[in-house]
């Protein structure tokens, strides 16, 4: 599993769907679809319509990759921080039970609203 106490997932940019479809396709069930993509430098985090799935690309060719499915279901709170006039990054805590916090910091232009509404429509049923 990643460690999300290590900062990984920062500066996350949106990306083509599509780009984020083609790494997590193997790992999809049925009905499942991707919603948004972000990619770091070289890590990915795919937003479905069931889960958030965090990509870690390992080694130096880039083909290992370790991928923590984080289902909606199990979260218990969420916090999303957009960005301000000084401060342009914007930040999406989740909270779940035996591993804490998921910390991910998106650059200036991602849709931070977007994303806490995805959150939302799929926690608060």
């Amino acid at each position: 599993m990643i460690d999300f106490t290590n900062g990984s997932f920062v500066k996350l940019k949106q990306i083509k769907t599509e780009d984020g479809l083609k790494t997590v396709l193997p790992l999809l069930i049925g009905g499942e679809q991707v919603l948004s993509a972000y990619r770091g430098i070289r890590d990915l985090v795919v937003f479905t319509n069931k889960r958030v799935i965090a990509v870690n690309i390992q080694g130096v060719t880039g083909k290992k990759k370790d991928f923590t499915s984080l289902p909606y279901a199990k979260i218990s709170a969420f916090s999303v921080e957009t960005s301000g006039v000084l401060d342009i990054d914007s930040e999406l805590q989740l909270w779940y039970s035996g591993i804490g916090k998921v910390f991910f910091e998106f650059s200036g232009g991602s849709n931070i609203v977007q994303i806490g509404q995805i959150i939302a429509t799929y926690t608060l049923r």
